[in-house]
């Protein structure tokens, strides 16, 4: 089963390419392979879900630095309950 860190890596090999091809939009990796680039967060997002549920998935935007939240930070989906 992978895990969030080997997606994370699958990107970084990719990253070249990606940025060359298609600087700007959003990568979706799973099983550390790309399911596909799309222009929005939420057209990611929705085909992750729905092909994959709660994943672990990566989406990151192509050419933009990771985001980092200081640790104080808790995420919470908003279909928690």
């Amino acid at each position: 089963m992978s895990t969030l860190r080997d997606e994370i890596a699958a990107f970084e090999n990719m990253r070249g390419d990606l940025e060359t091809e298609h600087l700007g939009k959003w990568a979706v990796i799973y099983k550390r392979q790309l399911i596909g680039v799309f222009q929005a967060f939420e057209e990611a997002a929705a085909e992750a879900v729905t092909r994959f549920g709660r994943g672990p998935y990566l989406i990151r935007k192509i050419g933009e630095p990771p985001v980092t939240f200081p640790a104080s930070v808790l995420y919470r989906p908003v279909h928690a309950r």
